[in-house]
């Protein structure tokens, strides 16, 4: 079965189920972040595809990371309304995975993902926005003690407006770099594509 938690769901009874050593959090990859721009963001094809292989690897490992699909809910009118085309997952959740609901930036907040996170187990950090909610999971994660992995090019943003310089923009794979810069130096590793094959191993 599929356990999905949150604010539109029953809590799974996570205790009954051995700690994983390691875990994929696949962040808010959602119909509405992977659309073709500019609804979705401006690298959505690149990271759209390394998502898949990176989920893809992770549902062949042995053994298996435990896979957790985190959901924005946004707010009424929004693409990622609850409900709304743009709030379903890519990914349709296998049985044995995890759906959690959110609402706010950081994952861990206000839902039971710490519950099905243990903070022993290493996470591999994948999904949207790199500016937003991806840099508040991570910080949360490693303030747990979680070793935590952000794959290079499996995370995303899009252009950022900058109100205080005259509207000027900042490309997104600019903001995504600046992101990558600022948790490697607070204690994530960074991967490349190239190290899949070893992501879910302990070689």
């Amino acid at each position: 079965m599929t356990f999905e938690t949150g604010n539109h769901a029953e809590q799974p009874h996570v205790e009954s189920i051995d700690d994983p050593k390691r875990v994929l959090i696949m962040l808010d990859v959602q119909i509405n972040m992977l659309a073709d721009p500019p609804a979705g963001v401006p690298s959505s094809s690149t990271v759209g595809g390394n998502v898949a292989a990176i989920l893809a690897h992770a549902r062949t490992a042995q053994p298996p990371p435990r896979i957790v699909h985190v959901r924005n809910c946004g707010d009424p009118g929004e693409p990622d309304e609850h409900g709304a085309p743009g709030w379903a997952l890519v990914h349709t959740p296998r049985p044995g995975e995890f759906v959690v609901d959110k609402r706010k930036n950081n994952a861990f907040a206000g839902t039971n993902l710490g519950a099905l996170v243990p903070p022993t187990a290493e996470i591999v950090m994948v999904g949207m926005q790199s500016d937003f909610c991806i840099r508040a999971t991570c910080s949360a994660a490693l303030a747990r003690g979680n070793e935590v992995l952000l794959v290079h090019g499996a995370h995303a943003t899009y252009d950022r407006v900058e109100v205080l310089d005259h509207g000027t923009i900042t490309p997104a794979s600019v903001v995504e770099e600046e992101i990558e810069g600022e948790l490697e130096e607070a204690g994530v590793v960074l991967l490349e594509m190239k190290d899949l094959p070893g992501m879910f191993t302990d070689s």
